[in-house]
C-alpha cells in the first residue's frame, strides 16, 4: 500500500543543514535562485541535494540554536515546495471516492475500472488514491503529512472529493466517507497516527484491493467492450465494476446492517457511520487545529433534487462541481450525456437557492460542436442568468482509447482541434469571462500517454495569456487576479461592487482590489426573488452569503502579516458591507452556507445556528 520515505538523521547532517539554513535566514531578501545555488555549495553524502522536507524538518529542530534565529514563517515560506499551492489563501486536500458504478453513458469518458468513472490510473491524484486504497482516512492524513513536510500551513483546509457522480453513491458511504475525512483531519491536528491501524484493517478485512487484480489500463476501442489484461469483455464499465468489486459491494451492505444492528464490532475500514457521528465529528471540527473551510463533491445536474440538496449540505459541504459539459441539446444527446440544458438549469437554481458556490465543468471540442459554436455556447453560459457559475474548469475534449468516442475518430466523424484552434477558442473565453467567475483549471491533467489525440500541453492556460497580452488584454477573471504572494499597500485597496442577475433573483459580487485590479479579498451575496419558495426555513425573508474569501499566502489560525491580505479585517469588512446591502434591499437578515471550520468565525461576528438535526445548515444574523 503505502511506500514511506526513511527520514533524514538529523544530527548526522547537522552541520551542513544548519550551514544553509543560517544563510537562508540571516541573508536579507534571500531568493529561491540563491537557495538553489547553496544546496550545491553544501551537498548532501558529498554527493546530492536535500530535499526541501528534508531542509525544513531541520528548520523545524534546529530554529533558535546553534546561532539559527527563533522559527520564523518567513523563512519557512522561503524553503516551501510549490507555494503556489496555497497562495489562495486556503490548502487544498482532494481525495476520490472508490470505482462505483456510473449512471451515465458519455461517449467521451474513459473507461478505466480500476478508477470512478472518468478517472484514469496515470493522473497524479488517482494514484495516490490507489496507493491509499480509495481509504478517506489514509488520503486525507497522508496527503496532510505530504504539506506539512514541505511547509504548506495545514490549519485551514479546503477539502476536495472527486470521483464519478457523487450523489449515485449509497448515502452510508457518503456519510462514511466524509466522517472519516473528518477524523483524519482531527488526528492529524491532535499530532496522532493511525495510519497504520487502518492498512492493517484493510488489508484484513476488505476484498476491495485493485491494483492486484487489474495490471493493464483498460481500452475500448467498441462501444461498450473493455480490454482486461488483453481479453476483449463484452460488458461495459459499470458491468464490469459490478463484476469486480461485487463481493465488496455485498460485504459493505452487510457488514454495515451488522454493526447498525449491534452484531458486529466496527472496524476502520468499514464503510459505516451514522449522522449522528459525522455531526459530532463537524462540531469537533470548529475548533479543532486543522479546520475544513471548504467541502467540495462533484455530481451530475440529472441528480440534483430539493432533497439531495439539503442532504449534501448536511454532510457539510459548501460548493458543487457539476458538469455542464455542453448548453446545447444537440451536442449533449450527440455526446449521449443523458441530461438536457433544462436539467443544467434547474440543478443552478436549486444549487443557489440553498447558498452553494457553483463549479460548472465545460468541455469544447465535443463531437457535433464546432469552435465557433463553442464560443457562442460559453458566451450563453454567462449572459444567460439562468447560468453564469462562480468557478468553471474548461476541460478540451481529449481522445482516450478506452472512449466510445474513438469510434467517431476513426470513422473520421470527430477530430480534434488544432492548437490553432483551440487557442482562438480559448482566447476568446478569456475575454468572455467575468470578474465574478475563477477559471479554476483550463487543461485536465491527463498524462499525454492515455491520450490518443487531441491536445497534450499542460500549460494551455499560459499559451492563452500570452495570446492575450500580444493583443494589449489580460483575463479579468478571479485566479489571474488573485494577489496571491504579493505584497500590497492596505491604504490603496478600494471595495467595488457587481451585480448581475441570477435564476434566483439578484447577485452582488463585492471585492476589494488594487489599482491594477488585482484582488485581495472578495464576497458573494445573493439577494432572493422574494417570490421564491425558501429551500428551508432559515432561508426565509433572508438574503445568503454564499462566500467570503480573502486571497494570499495562507497562514495559520490567528497568524497575521505585513502587506498580506489574510487576517487582515478584510473578511469582516466584506461581511459588514454585505449586511448594510441587505437591510438596503430590505431583507431582514442575512443568512451565510458556513463550512464546519468557518462556524466560530461567523459566531464570532454575531451569526447565530440554526438548523435541522442538531446539524448548523445555515448561520444567519440580523440586518
Amino acid at each position: 500500500m503505502l511506500k514511506y520515505k526513511p527520514r533524514l538523521d538529523l544530527e548526522r547532517h547537522r552541520e551542513p543543514l544548519l550551514a544553509i539554513l543560517r544563510e537562508v535566514a540571516l541573508t536579507p531578501n534571500f531568493s529561491r535562485q540563491q537557495l538553489s545555488r547553496l544546496l550545491k555549495t553544501h551537498p548532501k553524502d558529498g554527493i546530492g541535494l536535500y530535499s526541501r522536507d528534508e531542509l525544513i524538518e531541520g528548520y523545524r529542530a534546529f530554529a533558535g540554536t546553534a546561532g539559527l534565529p527563533p522559527y520564523e514563517n518567513t523563512v519557512l515560506e522561503l524553503l516551501r515546495l510549490k507555494p503556489v499551492r496555497s497562495s489562495s489563501g486556503v490548502t487544498p486536500v482532494t481525495v476520490l471516492t472508490k470505482p462505483f458504478p456510473c449512471p451515465g453513458e458519455c461517449i467521451f469518458c474513459p473507461n478505466d475500472v480500476r478508477m470512478p468513472k472518468s478517472y484514469l490510473a496515470d493522473e497524479p491524484g488517482a494514484q495516490r488514491a490507489e496507493q491509499n486504497g480509495f481509504d478517506p482516512y489514509l488520503q486525507t492524513y497522508t496527503r496532510l503529512q505530504a504539506y506539512y513536510n514541505v511547509g504548506h500551513p495545514t490549519e485551514k483546509i479546503e477539502v476536495i472529493i472527486l470521483g464519478g457522480t457523487w450523489s449515485f453513491y449509497p448515502e452510508s458511504y457518503q456519510i462514511w466517507f466524509v466522517k472519516r475525512i473528518f477524523d483524519a483531519l482531527h488526528d492529524f491536528g491532535s499530532g496522532i497516527n493511525r495510519c497504520a491501524e487502518v492498512e492493517a484493517a484493510l488489508k484484513t478485512t476488505s476484498q476491495f484491493q485493485p491494483a492486484p487484480m487489474i495490471d493493464a489500463p483498460f481500452m475500448n476501442p467498441i462501444p461498450n467492450v473493455a480490454l482486461l489484461d488483453g481479453r476483449h469483455l463484452t460488458r461495459n464499465y459499470n458491468q464490469v465494476v459490478q463484476t469486480i468489486y461485487r463481493d465488496e459491494m455485498y460485504r459493505s451492505r452487510d457488514m454495515a446492517q451488522a454493526i447498525a444492528d449491534g452484531k458486529r464490532e466496527q472496524s476502520p475500514s468499514d464503510e459505516y457511520a451514522t449522522w449522528d457521528e459525522l455531526e459530532a465529528a463537524h462540531r469537533e471540527n470548529e475548533s479543532a487545529a486543522c479546520r475544513c473551510v471548504g467541502l467540495v463533491v462533484e455530481t451530475r445536474p440529472d441528480h440534483i433534487s430539493v432533497e439531495e440538496v439539503l442532504r449534501i449540505r448536511r454532510l457539510g459541504c459548501t460548493k458543487v462541481q457539476i458538469g455542464f459539459q455542453s448548453l446545447n441539446d444537440d451536442v449533449l444527446k450527440m455526446n449521449r450525456r443523458g441530461h438536457n440544458v433544462a436539467a443544467t438549469r434547474r440543478a443552478v437554481k436549486l444549487l443557489r437557492q440553498a447558498g452553494f458556490k457553483i463549479h460548472a465543468h465545460w468541455m469544447p471540442n465535443l463531437y457535433g460542436s464546432s469552435p465557433d459554436a463553442d464560443i457562442e455556447d460559453y458566451r450563453r453560459m454567462f449572459a444567460d442568468a439562468d447560468f453564469r457559475p462562480d468557478e468553471l474548469k474548461v476541460y478540451p475534449c481529449s481522445l482516450i482509447e478506452s472512449a466510445e468516442l474513438m469510434q467517431r475518430y476513426e470513422d473520421g466523424s470527430w477530430h480534434p482541434y488544432t492548437q490553432a484552434e483551440l487557442l482562438y477558442v480559448l482566447a476568446e473565453c478569456f475575454r468572455l469571462t467575468p470578474e465574478y467567475c475563477r477559471l479554476t483549471r483550463v487543461i485536465r491533467d491527463i498524462p499525454g500517454t492515455d491520450i490518443v489525440a487531441g491536445n497534450e500541453m499542460t500549460n494551455f492556460r499560459q499559451l492563452v495569456e500570452n495570446e492575450l497580452t500580444r493583443h494589449g488584454e489580460r483575463s479579468s477573471d478571479i485566479r489571474a487576479r488573485e494577489i496571491g504572494q504579493r505584497t500590497f499597500d492596505p491604504d490603496t485597496l478600494r471595495l467595488d461592487e457587481v451585480g448581475y442577475a441570477s435564476s434566483c433573483g439578484d447577485e452582488i459580487f463585492l471585492q476589494y482590489i488594487t489599482p491594477e485590479r488585482y484582488i485581495a479579498g472578495f464576497l458573494r451575496l445573493a439577494l432572493p426573488d422574494r417570490n421564491l419558495e425558501p429551500l428551508t426555513p432559515e432561508l426565509g425573508a433572508a438574503a445568503i452569503i454564499r462566500e467570503v474569501h480573502v486571497y494570499g499566502q495562507a497562514l495559520g489560525l490567528g497568524e497575521s502579516g505585513d502587506g498580506r491580505a489574510q487576517h487582515a479585517g478584510l473578511g469582516t469588512q466584506l461581511v459588514e458591507r454585505a449586511l448594510e446591502i441587505a437591510a438596503e434591499r430590505g431583507y431582514q437578515r442575512v443568512a451565510v452556507i458556513s463550512a464546519v471550520g468557518t462556524r466560530e468565525y461567523y459566531r464570532k461576528r454575531g451569526f447565530v445556528d440554526d438548523g435541522a438535526a442538531n446539524s448548523a445548515l445555515y448561520q444567519w444574523r440580523e440586518c
